[in-house]
């Protein structure tokens, strides 16, 4: 097979048959759709093509800069289709959460700004975000880059009405899956396929997976973030189910180790949460199905993600104190405190506010007098005990209050007497008109 261009590779991609020896369910067909042999790496190489590739050439005669908002697989594949055409290439985001990205990024050439954005599927309505104020800049007529827009622009959907869905059902003799289960992160591929399968059969299911909240998965949204992307519908989707970090670990783990696919944790999250629902959804009916999942990329760029959250798969010990060892109930039942109360206590002086955020975040706006401990650092300094004396009360805040909640339900299990979740985060605090503070 030869090619003048290796965006000609672009699509394409295999229609895998998982082992029903693997999943255990005799009666469900279950395939993976193998997205991460795209040319660059991820289902992503797809929607940057088809939102930058009829741009590129003017772009290139212009001189003109390709910026996105992305810190992962859209990054990496525009900043390698910035270089074929000779131009640079911005990577915008509140913050590079995975080192081995941020990395092959930069060894690409790539420009990275992180901005203290609130989420980096930003909300177009939060005007003093300056994700928000750096995207309408961007998207102002006559701008001297190239941007993308990948939240917003149904050019992402369109490259899987156009490639991923029609393959699909060619690789199915025809015939549309009974059941599509999907991750959600900008909603392009999951839109995108769901509206090919549902022309083709509209009984198809269609299952969004995304992220537990307070949690992170590469690539995937939690429900509050997903609701914040402009290509993002409720109703594509038959329903929308939740997959935590653990659990797409062990997914991941089940397609590197038994079905030879070196699937990332968002395939990892997809398989889980496929696996999950067609289980549940035996007891309604025992009749032979099929049903696809996406394999979004592969597991090399991840390995510090797993690291960190499963030292044991690399001989080390698991970790003590971590928040992903709490239930539901201890999270539910954690003390929180609202705005009024919040400012009336730190008014005494008594609690050490820790503020959860990225540093450039916390730099925009804080809570006067507060300390930024960024999360990740701050469940590392859990790992070790306790951080500071118990006789010293703690407010710990986050953005919507999520994490910080889950924190001070650790910290509570680890014997601190006085900790509390600012409810709602600096969000709440700011629409509540409590001040805020900036480097």
């Amino acid at each position: 097979m030869r090619y003048d261009s290796i965006t000609e590779a672009i699509g394409n991609t295999p229609l895998v048959r998982i082992d029903p020896a693997v999943h255990g369910l005799a009666h469900i067909d279950l395939y993976a759709k193998l997205e991460l042999l795209n040319p660059f790496g991820s289902v992503k190489d797809r929607a940057a093509w088809n939102m930058a590739g009829p741009r590129l050439a003017e772009a290139a005669a212009h001189g003109s800069q390709v910026v996105e908002l992305s810190s992962g697989n859209t990054a990496k594949a525009l900043a390698v289709l910035a270089g074929m055409y000779g131009l640079t290439f911005k990577s915008v985001t509140n913050r590079m959460r995975v080192p081995e990205i941020k990395d092959l990024l930069l060894l690409l050439g790539a420009e990275i700004e992180e901005l203290p954005g609130q989420s980096e599927c930003l909300d177009p309505t939060a005007t003093d975000d300056p994700l928000t104020l750096f995207h309408r800049t961007l998207s102002e007529p006559g701008s001297a880059y190239l941007h993308t827009d990948q939240y917003f622009n149904p050019r992402n959907t369109e490259a899987h009405l156009a490639g991923t869905g029609p393959e699909i059902v060619k690789d199915l003799d025809g015939r549309a899956p009974d059941w599509f289960i999907a991750c959600v992160g900008t909603a392009g591929s999951s839109t995108g396929v769901a509206r090919v399968l549902r022309e083709h059969d509209p009984a198809v299911r269609v299952v969004g997976l995304v992220a537990a909240k307070s949690d992170f998965i590469p690539g995937i949204r939690t429900i509050d973030e997903a609701h914040q992307v402009g290509l993002f519908d409720p109703g594509t989707y038959d329903s929308i189910e939740a997959v935590d970090s653990d659990e797409a670990i062990e997914g991941m783990l089940t397609l590197n180790r038994r079905c030879g696919i070196l699937a990332g944790p968002t395939g990892g999250a997809a398989y889980f949460g496929a696996v999950r629902r067609l289980k549940a959804a035996r007891a309604a009916s025992s009749a032979r199905q099929s049903a696809v999942f996406i394999v979004c990329d592969r597991v090399e760029s991840y390995m510090s993600y797993v690291r960190r959250r499963r030292p044991d798969l690399f001989g080390r010990p698991r970790r003590a104190n971590s928040p992903a060892d709490l239930t539901d109930a201890e999270v539910q039942a954690a003390p929180a405190i609202g705005v009024e109360d919040a400012r009336t206590w730190i008014g005494t002086g008594a609690p050490l506010v820790v503020d959860l955020r990225s540093p450039y975040a916390f730099a925009a706006l804080h809570i006067d007098g507060s300390v930024n401990i960024v999360d990740e650092l701050f469940e590392e300094l859990l790992h070790g005990g306790l951080p500071f004396s118990r006789t010293r009360p703690v407010l710990l805040a986050c953005p919507v209050g999520e994490k910080s909640a889950r924190y001070a339900a650790l910290l509570n299990r680890m014997g601190h007497p006085d900790v509390r979740s600012l409810a709602g985060g600096i969000i709440a605090w700011r629409d509540a008109g409590a001040p805020l503070v900036r480097d």
